[in-house]
């Protein structure tokens, strides 16, 4: 038996345990036969409680499916990362290492494999020190697998697998699960393409990232809110409880207006696939599958506008009240107003009270006032200026501007 230098423990999280019996053959099952790899499959159930063992729940807010319970995940992560669980797998049957392989005789002579001598270059997730297990969550609204993240995780020391069913598991369990430092996470996809569930992509990105390991080969070189549904990636999902290890499920989904958490999930749905597949975007928008509000959602910025204006004779409160609507139709979406009263005779080098004493020869008996905005929109500062001063019908006398903040 070989005696390699680097070995990798592979623990996989599942309701289904014999789904992993492919783990125990093949390739896989003789590097387990040889050391190179160990592996552990645990059933998820064994962490739940009641007669029925429930693992899911209904997702909060509403909609189709069910969401996988954080307190059973939970104490799955917590037990598999204290290496309290002994549920190791043996291979399957017996291999031949009396004799080399076809491969193995070519490997003395083939050249190095270009992508592993590539790999150096590719850091693992940064996520966390490398001294801590690396998560790998198979989900259609991760990152794509691809052969560098194989390359790079084949020199990992501990990987665990969560295997997610039904329309995934509670996002505060990888939230809890790398903010508490216990694991560097990752979520990943296989494809654009939705499977039942995470098992079939834990064998996909097993077997692609265990035959890199030296060793292993003797030739180096040898529904309508799923993801991809509408192009894009599926938003974070939550489930009870509404506040699990310190961190509260978003405030949105507990508030019974169906509308608002439409576009909240589609809010987080395109920004997720903004930072994570933004070719998807792209050709979202070459097809012309976003409307107005996504567009909006995707190329807003941060913005703040602060005008002086001569109010005059007006029902202030009323003009502030009608102020955000205003402006949202004019593409400037308001987080806050803010307005007071300026003293014209403390304030005689202001742009409008100058302007006003120019023209008039005598200071403005109108209030001054400042109105100080914050929100996000699309339009240019400036643009956004003439927006405000025209929502509060300024008139002729007023001075403003709008920054980035």
């Amino acid at each position: 038996m070989s005696d390699p230098q680097h070995q990798l423990r592979l623990d996989v999280i599942t309701i289904f345990p014999a789904y992993l019996e492919p783990l125990r053959h093949a390739l896989l099952g003789k590097a387990i036969e040889q050391g190179i790899l160990s592996v552990g499959i645990h059933d998820l159930r064994q962490f739940a409680t009641g007669n029925h063992k429930a693992v899911d729940d209904a997702p909060l807010g509403g909609g189709p499916g069910m969401v996988m319970k954080p307190d059973v995940w939970g104490q799955a992560l917590d037990a598999v990362a204290a290496g309290e669980l002994n549920a190791d797998v043996t291979s399957a049957v017996p291999h031949r290492n009396d004799k080399l392989r076809h491969d193995d005789v070519r490997a003395a002579t083939a050249p190095a494999d270009r992508d592993r001598a590539s790999a150096d270059a590719i850091s693992t997730d940064n996520a966390g020190p490398a001294t801590v297990p690396l998560l790998l969550v198979p989900t259609p609204a991760g990152a794509p697998f691809t052969q560098a993240d194989a390359q790079a995780w084949s020199r990992e020391s501990h990987i665990v697998i969560a295997c997610g069913r039904y329309e995934g598991i509670d996002q505060r369990v990888f939230d809890e699960a790398a903010s508490s430092g216990r694991y560097r996470v990752r979520e990943v996809s296989i494809g654009d393409y939705v499977l039942v569930g995470g098992e079939v992509a834990a064998l996909v990105i097993a077997e692609a990232v265990t035959r890199l390991i030296p060793g292993v080969l003797g030739n180096t070189t040898s529904h309508e809110e799923d993801s991809f549904s509408d192009g894009l990636l599926e938003g974070p999902t939550y489930t009870k409880p509404q506040e699990w290890r310190g961190i509260a499920a978003p405030e949105v989904l507990r508030s019974g207006d169906h509308a608002k958490i439409a576009r909240w999930r589609r809010n987080q749905s395109l920004m997720r696939t903004q930072r994570v597949r933004p070719d998807l975007i792209d050709a979202a928008r070459h097809a012309g599958l976003l409307d107005s509000e996504d567009l909006f959602e995707l190329d807003a910025c941060r913005l703040s506008t602060e005008i002086f204006i001569l109010s005059g004779d007006r029902p202030w409160a009323k003009v502030l009240k009608a102020l955000s609507k205003k402006l949202k139709k004019a593409g400037y979406v308001v987080d806050t107003i803010d307005a007071e009263v300026i003293e014209t005779a403390c304030t005689p080098d202001n742009v409008v009270v100058a302007s006003y004493m120019q023209e008039f020869d005598s200071p403005p008996l109108d209030p001054l006032r400042k109105v100080t905005i914050t929100g996000r929109s699309t339009l240019e500062p400036k643009d956004a200026t003439r927006a405000v001063a025209h929502a509060l019908d300024a008139g002729e006398h007023w001075y403003g501007t709008s920054w980035i903040p």
